[in-house]
């Protein structure tokens, strides 16, 4: 099957390109009768506009258009098909660029695949495609509202810019931040750090890399599958789908590999006659399966490829050249993907819950 089509129940196909008549995309599987909030679909599609220091030019205003599967503000249980149009598109900007493959991006790739390629800033493999990620996944946020689960993320590094890498200290900084910084990150000595970072990168005419990391509260113990499927494989999926991400650790990831076995392990007890643990390394998945505490990861962004510095490349006709390229891009793209960090493992734990129901009978007969 062609990958343009996410998980298994609660299942969202995308489409468009960056400087199409328009990108999005239809979500297959939600349940009928989950009330739609428009107003808070529009406002977490603000939250990947271009509005802070080095990000691009190009800020469209993400206008929504629900085709199908809701009427009266409520999901019907058929297709929800949805589109953004691009209304700044600015094809002739990429004219130069028809022939020659621009260093990192997938320019070459996509043309040994398919033996064609939109040039057009990047055609589907721009960052443009990301609005329909974020519009399928703030659906799923409403559905897993219900239950209720909370998925928060913030940007935790640009450049060398670092929050402390102690997830705990992580975690409570970003639950006591009470709004979207410019930046979202939630800590302010930090994001001003943040900032210099973006800033030498653009003197320079470079551009620069983060991370993002998300914690997510409420999901129940059974979520997550045995062996192939497991829940923490999905997250990585997901993540590793953003066109940019370049890593993906959860709980504590690589640093598990410097421990003992015995300092490692969460422990348990009983708390109020009830299991508990009394630590939370495994990041809330055990077994490929969620254990009720608190799911946590980081996901790592490589730089935007799109430098103003020369750099050497080839053609499509077989010859070396050098490129310098200028346009609409990001000096840094990370804030803009935290929300589609939380959008990406909304998709993921819905289609878990919903399989979740089909692991026990007593679940199905309720």
């Amino acid at each position: 099957m062609p990958g343009n089509t996410f998980r298994k129940i609660f299942r969202l196909t995308t489409f468009g390109e960056s400087h199409g008549y328009s990108t999005g995309g239809i979500i297959d599987g939600c349940p009928a009768g989950l009330p739609v909030n428009l107003a808070f679909i529009r406002d977490e599609l603000k939250r990947r506009s271009p509005v802070y220091p080095g990000s691009t030019p190009r800020n469209e205003p993400d206008n929504i258009e629900f085709l199908s599967g809701i009427m009266n503000g409520v999901t019907l249980g058929t297709p929800i098909a949805f589109q953004v149009r691009n209304l700044k598109s600015r094809e002739t900007d990429y004219d130069t660029l028809k022939n020659v493959y621009r260093p990192s991006h997938a320019d070459f790739t996509y043309g040994r695949k398919y033996g064609i390629r939109d040039h057009r800033g990047g055609g589907r493999a721009s960052g443009r495609e990301t609005a329909a990620l974020v519009v399928g996944g703030t659906i799923a946020k409403m559905l897993l509202a219900t239950i209720p689960v909370e998925i928060r993320a913030a940007v935790s590094r640009i450049g060398t810019a670092a929050m402390p890498e102690d997830p705990e200290s992580i975690i409570s900084a970003i639950k006591m931040q009470q709004e979207h910084s410019v930046l979202q990150c939630p800590v302010d000595e930090v994001e001003r750090k943040m900032l210099e970072q973006i800033e030498m990168a653009a003197e320079t005419g470079d551009t620069v890399g983060g991370e993002v990391f998300c914690v997510i509260g409420g999901v129940p113990p059974g979520w997550g599958e045995p062996v192939f499927d497991k829940l923490q494989a999905q997250l990585a999926s997901a993540m590793m789908s953003i066109g940019t991400a370049k890593g993906f650790e959860y709980g504590l990831g690589f640093g598990a590999a410097r421990m003992r076995g015995s300092r490692h392990n969460d422990q348990m007890k009983l708390q109020d006659g009830q299991p508990a643990f009394i630590t939370n390394h495994d990041g809330g998945i055990q077994g490929g399966i969620s254990n009720g505490q608190e799911i946590y990861f980081r996901v790592g962004f490589k730089p935007v490829p799109s430098v103003k510095s020369l750099q050497k490349t080839v053609d499509n006709r077989g010859s070396e050249t050098e490129i310098s390229i200028s346009g609409s891009h990001d000096i840094c793209h990370v804030p803009r993907l935290v929300v589609v960090v939380e959008a990406m493992a909304a998709l993921v734990l819905a289609d878990k819950w919903l399989m979740a129901q089909s692991s026990r009978l007593d679940l199905l007969r309720k």
